[in-house]
């Protein structure tokens, strides 16, 4: 008896195939830089969509392993991670992926090169990431801290490409008594014999085999609250690599990022040196948001561009009714609101990571470095939350197939459902806008999204610049009417109108870019166009808004 067999999906070229980042690139990087980098983008695509992706299928079932103590009872907590993991360090290593922004070769332009090819590596590598996203901003908060000596010894090291020198940092924030509210950090740090020691215990530390973390205690004395707290940079490891004065009280048995090794860590009297001052901690750490937050939004789309990729190849393999579903009206339209969404996300993305790249060179205007500041927590809140709700979509669109393990699926949900809430939740960076607005905040936005809206003259595309639009004068609305009102109301209307903001602009920059792909006869302009129409299907948002509700 012959039984049928089901073909499954299979990964196109993550670069080739993904028209949208081909021209985005082409449209704001100079053309001698991008044919500079292009060899590097097609290796990345090559490497993340055949061996890597393919490692990654077989890897599954290996998880970071825990041994607490050496054969002979001496405790050692040594942490072995998966070798996926194993090769993807070395790659990212060789293939700068943190040491492209420092070493500046291509000044503004360094970070659209840097994080195009983190884009097509991260959903390969089961969120290594994570640790080169902390690396990147204990980088850069090493960098403007003003700690010589600090800098001087791990900056080397974080931003090497040979493998052998290559380091990773940790973040260890995390408390019992408050993850977002990092005040209540119990930690202690005491100045004992000329050396800086912790003592205290830390819930949540990811990555907790790189060889150095920053981290928050409050030195004895001290006042409370986030101000009496002070940024200590420590390695966790001596040159035998002991562990000093730091237990492994266990690994987190979490429902995504499995390939973590997130440890809960028991300090007594860990060796550290202050970055910057004896108080001030929560401050001084402030240069790493903006690049963990960036790196949060980058790994949300990406892997919403992997879920759709497969879920697209997948439409043309299955046959329900008889015809593949790609054909299928309604399946048409879902993928068409996936990729549109998903098309939204990238854009805006992208262009808060080219206005970082700006900045950091010098090369941005004050209003562009006050976008930055602005939109960098909008656009990680609102694409964290998208990223749940397309990969859930996208294991629908394999119905039972979708929710089996060993198809490689259920991992881009589970890992996606941790990106609303690292970097600051949902609600916790919702505040965070309102604290970034200012008095003329939303005015810029205002004005940068009214001139993105004249260059569009595409008949199909005035709907959603005009929905988008009304969307922002909604919003403009009621947080008039909130502040009249009081605290209470502002902040209980936070989400929807922090959310109101990066749908808006997610609708203008895709509007806009699609008029760019028509005006330049661009290869992805027919289909940008084409799915115009889907994008307002999954708009929540806009424009009837939910604002009313508060």
């Amino acid at each position: 008896m012959k039984l049928f067999q089901q073909q499954g999906p299979t990964l196109a070229h993550p670069y080739h195939h993904d028209p949208l980042l081909k021209s985005y690139l082409s449209r704001h990087i100079p053309a001698e830089t991008l044919e500079s980098i292009a060899p590097e983008l097609e290796a990345m695509g090559t490497l993340a969509g055949d061996e890597l992706y393919q490692m990654q299928l077989a890897d599954r079932l290996n998880e970071p392993v825990h041994t607490p103590y050496s054969p002979w009872g001496e405790r050692i907590d040594h942490i072995e991670v998966s070798p996926l993991w194993q090769r993807a360090e070395r790659i990212a290593a060789e293939t700068g992926l943190v040491a492209i922004p420092y070493e500046q070769h291509h000044g503004a332009y360094s970070r659209l090169h840097q994080f195009a090819l983190i884009y097509l590596f991260t959903p390969s590598t089961d969120i290594y990431s994570c640790p080169l996203a902390m690396t990147d901003g204990a980088a850069n908060t090493l960098r403007q801290a003003g700690n010589t000596a600090l800098a001087e010894r791990a900056l080397p090291h974080l931003t090497s490409r040979n493998p052998a020198q290559f380091w990773t940092s940790g973040q260890w924030m995390t408390e019992l008594t408050g993850g977002s509210d990092v005040g209540r950090t119990e930690t202690v740090a005491r100045y004992e014999e000329g050396q800086w020691r912790l003592y205290g215990r830390k819930w949540f530390t990811s990555a907790t085999t790189s060889q150095m973390a920053l981290t928050l205690a409050r030195p004895e004395g001290n006042g409370p609250g986030g101000k009496g707290l002070a940024l200590f940079y420590l390695e966790p490891r001596d040159q035998d690599g002991r562990l000093q004065n730091i237990q492994v009280m266990r690994l987190k048995d979490k429902l995504g990022t499995r390939k973590v090794p997130t440890a809960e860590l028991l300090l007594t009297g860990a060796p550290a040196q202050l970055v910057k001052g004896p108080s001030d901690g929560v401050k001084n750490i402030s240069p790493m948001l903006n690049i963990t937050r960036t790196w949060n939004s980058v790994s949300a789309i990406a892997l919403m561009r992997r879920g759709v990729a497969l879920a697209q190849s997948y439409a043309h393999q299955r046959i329900a009714f008889g015809a593949p579903l790609a054909e299928k009206p309604l399946h048409q339209a879902t993928l068409a609101t996936l990729e549109a969404e998903t098309m939204g996300a990238f854009l805006l993305t992208f262009y808060i990571v080219s206005l970082l790249g700006k900045t950091e060179t010098g090369e941005a205007d004050a209003e562009e470095a006050a976008l930055l500041r602005l939109l960098t927590p909008i656009t990680k809140l609102t694409t964290g939350k998208q990223s749940v709700q397309v990969l859930s979509e996208v294991l629908e669109c394999f119905g039972g197939a979708g929710y089996v393990e060993d198809t490689g699926l259920p991992m881009l949900l589970r890992d996606a459902q941790v990106l609303p809430i690292w970097e600051g939740t949902t609600n916790v960076l919702s505040l965070d806008t309102l604290r970034a607005l200012g008095d003329q905040g939303l005015a810029l936005v205002m004005q940068r999204c009214q001139q993105w809206a004249e260059k569009i003259q595409a008949p199909a595309l005035k709907p959603m610049a005009t929905a988008a639009l009304k969307a922002l004068t909604e919003a403009q609305e009621w947080l008039q009417a909130a502040h009249a009102q009081g605290a209470a109301t502002l902040e209980a209307g936070a989400r929807p109108f922090a959310l109101t903001l990066g749908r808006a602009l997610q609708a203008l920059l895709l509007a806009e870019h699609t008029q760019w792909a028509l005006d330049n006869k661009q290869p992805e302009a027919a289909q940008l166009l084409r799915l115009s129409p889907w994008w307002g299907a999954l708009s929540p948002y806009l424009p009837q808004g939910r604002l009313d509700l508060f």
